[in-house]
Parts: C-alpha cells; sequence; structure tokens
C-alpha cells in the first residue's frame, strides 16, 4: 500500500499540469549541465559525498533562494518524505520519491525561498540530497545563516515519533509514516525565534539505556558522528547554539531490567545514569562555552524519569553548571503512535519550553 501511495503521489505531481499556482513535477528530461547551480544552506549535520549531499540525524532541511520563475532540486537514495515549501507554504509532500530531478514552478517572476524538510526518520540508513539548480535566466540570491541557533537532542519525544497519527495502534510501517520532525516542538520553537536549529535525537535510544535493553548505541554514544556509522566526526566550528533543549531518560526508565543486563538493579541503572548525564552536558558544555542548556522531561513511568534527570541537573549545578535549567511537563494526551505526543502535545511542548526561554534574558545576547 505504501508503495501505490507513492507512485499515486507521483502521478499526481505530473498530471497537474493545469493546475495554476506552484507545484512539484518530475524533470527527467532537463540536463543538469543545462542548469546553474544556486547557493544551498543545510540546517543539521549533513556530510559531502560525490555530489550528493548525505544526511541521516532528523529534521535535517536545505534551503536555497532565487529570483525567477521556477527552480529544481535533485533528490537523492534512501526512503524518505519531504516537504517541498515555497516562501513558506507547502507545495507538496513527497513519499518516498524516486531519485531524480524535480522541479517548483508557477512561483512566479519575484524573489522566492525554496526548502526541503526531510520530516521522517532515517535510522536505518542515511538519504541523499543532490541540491538545487536554476534556468540560465534564474538569479542566484544568497542564503545566510540566521543569527539564532538551537540544538536539540533527544529520543523519540524529540523526533516526533508518529506524531501526526490518528491513533496509538500503530504499526512500524506507519510509525515511520506519521512522524514528521518539521511539525514536533523544536522546530516549532526555532520558527518562533528565528533560528536555525538542529535535532539530534533517536528514537528508542537513552542515556546508557535503550528501549527495553536493546543493544544498540544509545544516544551519547552515536552523538558525536555526522551519520550513524561512526565514521566521521562532527566538525562544524559554525554551528555554535545559544540553546541546547534536551531531553533523555525515558528510554533508560520506562522499562523493567531484563536478565544478561549490565545493571542489576534499579538503584545501579540510576547511579549510572546520573553519571553518565552529567559527563555528557559536560562534553556539550566544553563545545558550546555559551549555550544555556534547557533540559526537560515528562511525568512518566510514574515520575521516575523525571526525579532521576532532575537530580543529574542539579549534580551539575552542584559541580558548577550555572546555565541551566529543569522544566518537568505534564498534562500531555500522549496520542500519537504507541502512546507518545501528538501534535497538540508538540504545541504544548514548544509553548511550555518557550515560557522558561522567554523569562530569560540572557540566551541571546551572550
Amino acid at each position: 500500500m505504501k508503495h501505490l501511495a507513492a507512485t499515486a503521489l507521483i502521478i499526481a505531481a505530473a498530471s497537474c499540469s493545469a493546475e495554476s499556482g506552484p507545484r512539484v513535477v518530475p524533470s527527467p528530461e532537463e540536463k543538469l549541465e543545462d542548469l546553474r547551480v544556486l547557493p544551498m544552506h543545510v540546517g543539521g549535520r549533513a556530510i559531502e559525498r560525490g555530489d550528493e549531499t548525505v544526511r541521516q540525524w532528523p529534521g535535517t532541511y536545505f534551503e536555497t533562494a532565487f529570483q525567477g520563475p521556477a527552480a529544481y532540486f535533485r533528490v537523492g537514495e534512501g526512503d524518505q518524505i519531504l516537504h517541498i515549501r515555497a516562501d513558506g507554504h507547502i507545495v507538496r509532500t513527497m513519499i518516498k520519491p524516486q531519485a531524480g530531478l524535480y522541479r517548483v514552478d508557477g512561483l512566479g517572476n519575484g524573489a522566492h525561498r525554496l526548502t526541503i524538510e526531510v520530516a521522517s526518520e532515517s535510522q536505518l540508513g542515511p538519504t541523499g540530497f543532490g541540491g538545487f539548480y536554476g534556468a540560465a535566466a534564474t538569479k542566484a540570491v544568497a542564503v545566510a545563516p540566521r543569527r539564532r541557533q538551537i540544538e536539540f537532542v533527544g529520543d523519540s519525544h524529540t523526533v516526533g515519533y508518529g506524531n501526526t497519527s490518528a491513533t496509538r495502534d500503530c504499526t512500524e510501517e506507519k510509525v515511520w509514516e506519521t512522524t514528521d520532525t518539521s511539525q514536533a516542538f523544536g522546530p516549532i520553537l526555532a520558527r518562533r525565534y528565528k533560528a536555525d536549529y538542529q535535532v539530534n535525537a533517536i528514537s528508542g535510544r537513552g542515556v546508557v539505556r535503550s528501549y527495553d535493553g536493546a543493544k544498540v548505541d544509545s544516544l551519547p554514544v552515536a552523538y558525536p558522528f555526522v551519520l550513524f556509522d561512526h565514521a566521521t566526526p562532527v566538525r562544524d566550528p559554525t554551528w555554535q547554539p545559544q540553546l541546547i533543549v534536551i531531553s533523555l531518560g525515558t528510554n533508560d526508565f520506562s522499562t523493567q531490567l531484563h536478565a544478561g543486563e549490565r545493571w542489576r538493579s534499579r538503584p545501579e541503572l540510576s547511579s549510572d545514569f546520573r553519571k553518565t548525564y552529567v559527563e555528557f552536558v559536560r562534553g556539550l558544555r566544553a563545545v558550546h562555552p555559551r549555550a544555556f542548556f534547557l533540559i526537560w522531561t515528562t511525568d512518566t513511568a510514574n515520575g521516575e524519569v523525571a526525579s532521576e534527570v532532575r537530580a543529574a541537573v542539579e549534580k551539575m549545578k552542584s559541580a558548577g553548571e550555572k546555565r541551566a535549567d529543569f522544566i518537568q511537563i505534564s498534562g500531555l494526551a500522549f496520542s500519537g503512535c504507541n502512546y507518545h505526543p501528538s501534535l497538540a502535545d508538540d504545541r504544548t511542548i514548544a509553548d511550555r519550553l518557550a515560557g522558561v526561554i522567554d523569562a530569560r534574558k540572557d540566551i541571546w545576547s551572550k
């Protein structure tokens, strides 16, 4: 069924030539050598491989600006859901688009900003993006990075896992189809503050223990790398966020310990969690000396997650950390897939975090 939906989407795009207004259509007849490369701004971690920009962490976005009625973009390999935005408005959402060249036209002759947002999570493998192009008459416009930067570090609550689902009962396939990081609380906050953002989060991962004891990298282990393959460490001197929002711990404590895990008791898990959490944030502080840390949790697992994270934050502060705050967010419906935050919950989380941010007058001035 998912392949039929993707095919139908492409057919619909190709058959809308009579429609007025912006549209997205495959453009296999165009040759890249006949087009000019447009400048591109990338939001999120990415690496250049050949003629593609490759990414895997969620929430990646690609932007360009130009003057003219149309522009092109090239989709690379890998399953993904893409929102194509022209001047801030979604023109089309593409589900598992085929690799190749696409044209956005019907824009009018003025100045335009084109944004491609990756909505889906890509744990199974990276995806590629081949850049933006324009016809010979298209005038390129520089795309300046935003002055404000926010980084979001976390698990499925930060990814936006199943947040567009109308039901809690979801298959693995439905989770993928209904996850929309661009509508999660992080990008909502970033748009509110006109900030560039990175979403460095992986569903199911914890600080020391992943969901139900799964034998996969914890978030701190995966965090230092551009992709999930441990091959290329992150080195980006231009990324100096004024605000780092962290939400971790749900996967460490939401399930019972199993035989064979390295922690023999809950207190032993708690001790390891607090120690590793503090070390992880201390490492972030070394890289981002001026950032403010806003650390939050929900009230799930009978309050155990919030209690453990609060204790870790207090430990940081007692060791001298002065630019960090903790907030527990209650009252969420968790009506998304598998009892995850819904779109309404994401808006609530964004509002609660904004209340803390707005009360601090030193976040953006540092």
